[in-house]
């Protein structure tokens, strides 16, 4: 019956470490999808504030060319 008792453990207890491995690349690959979001996300409002400042400078150009 001990026997019996240990083998139901060891059968039970048997796919922790794979699912510690599965759970420790999922966490890697998830980590990865974030900062890839977070780089494009900073790469987006790097190029909308160069074009926000680029209108600004043609807007400020054409007025003075209007204004000479």
């Amino acid at each position: 019956m001990a026997v019996a008792i240990v083998a139901v453990s060891f059968a039970s207890c048997g796919n922790k470490a794979a699912d510690a491995a599965k759970a420790q690349q999922d966490s890697i690959r998830i980590a990865d999808s974030i900062a890839a979001v977070e780089a494009a996300a900073a790469e987006a409002e790097q190029a909308a504030a160069q074009a926000a400042a680029d209108s600004l400078n043609a807007d400020s150009t054409a007025t003075e060319a209007v204004a000479e």
